[in-house]
C-alpha cells in the first residue's frame, strides 16, 4: 500500500544502538557539570525550534548561528568526557581481548597476582586505618598508567608493609601522593592522578576523587585509606566500595588480581 510506514530489522537495530549510546552518553555526565551544560544547549535548541515554527526571523537567524557552531562548542566544552567515553570503549575487556596482539601469540596461561601480595595489601590498609594514616594505592592490570606514574617518584622495589608505611609516613615528601603497582612491583610513589567530575559525598576528600578518577579512565583498582575516619575503600571502574572490613577487602583483591575471570569485563564508568 502507497504511504505505508515499512520497519526494517535494520531500522530496530539502529534505534537500539542509538538508545544505547544515548544512555552511556547519560551515565558519563551524569552528576557532572557537563550535564547540565547538556540540558541547557537542548533547551536553547528547543527555543530555535519554536521561533522557526513561528516565523520569528530575527531571533531564529541569531540562535541558528549559535546553533551552528554548537557542536564545535560541544566539543571543546566535553573534550574530558569525550576523553573518558574513548578511553571506556578502549579498555573494555572484551574490545581488547579482540583486538590484543598478545592474545594471537600467547600459548601460556594469563598471568595471574601474588596471594601474597594481597595479604601485604590488606595488613598494611588496616594498619594505616588503626593509626588514621591516608593512603591511595593504585593497582594496573592492563592499563599500564605509563602517563601517571611518570608524575611520581620511581621506586621500582617489591612490594612490603615497612616500604608502603615508609612512603605514607605523614612527614615523607611523597605521602599525598599515590603509589602505582605493576607487575607486582612498586613502581612510583608520589604519583598525580586525575580527578573525577562526579558529584561526591562530602565525607570522601581528594584522594577518593582522584581514586575514583583514575579507574574512570582505566581498568586498575586503587585502594584507599581515609584520614579522617580511617575508612578503608576499594575503587573499581569508577564505582567505590565503602567501609570495607578486612575480609571483604581480601576477598575482593583476590577476585580481581589473583583469580580474574576470563570472561569478566570491567565495569564502566
Amino acid at each position: 500500500m502507497a504511504g505505508f510506514i515499512t520497519i526494517r530489522f535494520l531500522d530496530l537495530l539502529d534505534i537500539f544502538l542509538v538508545a544505547v549510546l544515548l544512555y552511556q552518553i547519560y551515565r558519563l555526565i551524569k552528576g557532572t557539570v557537563a550535564f547540565n551544560i547538556v540540558i541547557g544547549f537542548f533547551l536553547v535548541y528547543l527555543v530555535w525550534v519554536i521561533v522557526r515554527a513561528l516565523n520569528m526571523e530575527l531571533l531564529s537567524s541569531i540562535i541558528g548561528q549559535f546553533i551552528g557552531v554548537g557542536v564545535l562548542a560541544l566539543i571543546i566544552i566535553f573534550h574530558p568526557e569525550i576523553r573518558r567515553f574513548l578511553l571506556y570503549i578502549g579498555t573494555n575487556y572484551h574490545v581488547t581481548r579482540l583486538l590484543s596482539l598478545d592474545k594471537l601469540f600467547h600459548t601460556g596461561k594469563d598471568k595471574e597476582g601474588d596471594p601474597g601480595n594481597v595479604s601485604i595489601l590488606a595488613d598494611t590498609a588496616f594498619f594505616f586505618s588503626r593509626t588514621k594514616t591516608g593512603a591511595i594505592i593504585v593497582i594496573t592490570r592492563r592499563s599500564e598508567l605509563v602517563e601517571q606514574i611518570n608524575t611520581g617518584e620511581m621506586i621500582d622495589a617489591v612490594i612490603s608493609e615497612p616500604l608502603l608505611k615508609t612512603i605514607f609516613f605523614k612527614n615523607t615528601p611523597l605521602h599525598d601522593g599515590a603509589v602505582i603497582i605493576r607487575d607486582d612491583k612498586i613502581v612510583a610513589a608520589g604519583c598525580i592522578l586525575p580527578l573525577t567530575h562526579k558529584e561526591l559525598d562530602k565525607e570522601m576528600g581528594l584522594r577518593h576523587r582522584a581514586a575514583i578518577g583514575i579507574t574512570e579512565n582505566t581498568d586498575a583498582l586503587a585502594l584507599v585509606v581515609s584520614e579522617e575516619n580511617g575508612q578503608v575503600s576499594l575503587v573499581q571502574g569508577g564505582y567505590i566500595n565503602r567501609g570495607l572490613n578486612r575480609q571483604q577487602l581480601v576477598d575482593l583483591l583476590m577476585q580481581n588480581l589473583v583469580n580474574p575471570s576470563a570472561d569478566q569485563a570491567p565495569a564502566a564508568p
